[in-house]
């Protein structure tokens, strides 16, 4: 009789998800090593956990179940001590008359069932299976938003011991402060805000103080949504707790301070950058979420146009050179240059760079950062490093004429330099670098290419519907009814999923202008921005807006949302 795993990669087989020569393959590896044939097919990501599910289901007989689509009622949940849901990863789901319904990733795990059948003897456990993943994501989500709601932390809090410290708001009692913010609701407070803020892939925490409230921002996918706010009562204890968080002063309260601290969820680490400022009703507090999990460092996952891409990885292979990426700040410049230093990270090429912060550590790479007022400046930082024989040199951005200067004679001197400009398009950083008193002569040597970079939201697949787009969209965005009669688009209408938004993650498109022969003449005689645009056209760079509707004319975005990002440009 076949074991239990043998019929479950017989059914792997069978459905076409598992080869012959892979599952020989990883028994062979389970023969030098250990560990469980359906383990290491997981950990080695030869079959999905979704592939897998199905198909122990198959062979278990046990129904399989979707837990992101369920709502689970509180009561439900309470039959199960969270300590018992924790350890064996398993969720109740149901409840019908005496049968309480399981959601296990491993339903043969005969100790679960015993304790279970032993906590509630009087109902009839029925098994039924979905991916470890669905339950790890389904008790974080539980456990923040059921359990841990703002009301419940808040429940014990006495209002009219914080009403009685307001009159004597000057006083600045350290002990105080430092005691309140270890109560543990304003812990639980806190950490329910991180969690929350991870879990919706929001980039920014906002707390913003006003005279009789206080109110909390999630910017997701680039757009602020607003959340329930704690209440104003609690407002210098939640402070006081961040400013611990991140090893700020707390009793300076009339300067604006950054700091940044390290959690981990998930098994992961998440980093947060934290910015105090003082308002007329007390400190604003903003949060960068820097979640290395959510970073894409896979140039070929950017979505960029084949042409464009092959341009993007000719100029990065370049042994010297200048590459600029421009745009607005939170377009994703800097992501995409990490991406550049991922794929050029290699044991024979010493890389460095100089930040103003350091958004990411990464390993292999030596990051400095800038500290102003001690006269560590991205010039004399830059100036600095081009003295420790580097290979590759990024610039977290060109601000001033002199980081220009050492900028562009390290490109002509034998170094790849990357760095970013705040310009709207791509030809316009030419005109830029010029304005800083950069001769022509020597934009025209140094440069490789510059890339303009905007971030852009994607529908929701989930309430994906097509539409016919309104006659004024089609106008402002230049084009002709004829352009569009043959391309359908889209929008999202707005699910539990999105929160209600249409869509759901974002992606990057760019403006990528290679610098030619052609080009580099054109330099040396008339900078600019217009002519060099012309040119550019004439040698097949395709605009934001071009590269934005491609994306509108696959699918993937709207056309509200390519003239939201892209404007006149």
């Amino acid at each position: 009789m076949k074991s239990f795993s043998e019929r479950i990669t017989d059914a792997l087989i069978a459905d076409g998800l598992l080869t012959q020569a892979q599952l020989q393959e990883t028994i062979d590896l389970q023969q030098k090593q250990g560990g469980r044939l359906l383990k290491l097919l997981l950990e080695r990501r030869t079959v999905t956990e979704q592939d897998m599910m199905i198909g122990m289901a198959r062979c278990l007989k046990t129904p399989p179940v979707t837990l992101p689509k369920m709502h689970v009622p509180s009561e439900v949940l309470d039959l199960i001590p969270k300590e018992m849901i924790q350890m064996y990863k398993m969720v109740p789901v149901a409840r019908v008359g005496k049968k309480l319904f399981i959601a296990m990733a491993d339903p043969l795990n005969v100790l679960a069932m015993d304790d279970l059948r032993r906590d509630r003897p009087n109902l009839e456990i029925i098994p039924l299976i979905t991916t470890e993943k669905a339950v790890t994501d389904f008790l974080n989500a539980s456990t923040t938003q059921v359990k841990e709601g703002i009301d419940e932390i808040l429940k014990d809090v006495d209002v009219s011991d914080v009403e009685l410290a307001k009159q004597q708001e000057e006083e600045i009692n350290l002990d105080k402060l430092v005691e309140s913010s270890e109560e543990a609701p304003v812990i639980k407070l806190v950490n329910l805000m991180l969690v929350q803020a991870i879990k919706d892939r929001a980039s920014d925490i906002h707390i913003e103080p006003f005279e009789k409230q206080l109110r909390l921002r999630y910017r997701i996918d680039g757009v602020l949504y607003d959340s329930t706010a704690p209440p104003k009562s609690i407002q210098s204890a939640l402070t006081s707790r961040i400013k611990i968080m991140s090893t700020l002063d707390i009793a300076e309260r009339r300067l604006p301070q950054d700091g940044r601290f390290r959690i981990r969820i998930g098994g992961r680490d998440v980093d947060l950058r934290v910015s105090v400022l003082p308002t007329v009703h007390g400190e604003k507090i903003v949060m960068r979420v820097l979640d290395k999990g959510t970073l894409n460092t896979n140039l070929d996952s950017f979505g960029m146009d084949p042409d464009d891409l092959a341009r993007f990885k000719m100029a990065i292979d370049a042994p010297h050179g200048m590459m600029l990426m421009t745009g607005p700040t939170g377009s994703g410049k800097t992501s995409t240059l990490y991406a550049v230093l991922t794929q050029l990270n290699t044991p024979d090429v010493n890389i460095i760079t100089v930040e103003d912060p350091v958004e990411y550590q990464m390993l292999g790479i030596n990051q400095v950062q800038v500290k102003p007022e001690i006269g560590l400046t991205f010039a004399s930082g830059l100036r600095s490093i081009l003295r420790q024989d580097p290979d590759i040199v990024m610039v977290g951005e060109i601000r001033d004429s002199e980081t220009a200067d050492i900028a562009v004679k390290a490109a002509l001197t034998g170094h790849l330099v990357l760095s970013t400009l705040h310009t709207n398009d791509a030809p316009g950083a030419i005109a830029r670098l010029v304005d800083m008193g950069i001769e022509p002569f020597l934009v025209s040597s140094s440069l490789l290419m510059v890339c303009a970079q905007r971030l852009m939201r994607k529908i929701c697949p989930h309430c994906k519907e097509a539409i016919q787009v309104p006659p004024d969209a089609i106008k402002r965005l230049g084009l002709s009814p004829n352009e569009v009669a043959g391309s359908t688009f889209y929008r999202g209408h707005g699910c539990s999923r999105c929160k209600e938004t249409g869509f759901m993650g974002r992606m990057a498109i760019l403006e990528v202008l290679s610098v030619t022969d052609a080009m580099r003449e054109q330099i040396l005689h008339n900078t600019s921005a217009q002519v060099v645009r012309e040119l550019a056209l004439k040698e097949g760079m395709k605009t934001l807006k071009t590269a934005g509707l491609n994306k509108a004319k696959a699918g993937l975005t709207s056309v509200d949302e390519v003239l939201r990002v892209t404007g006149n440009t």
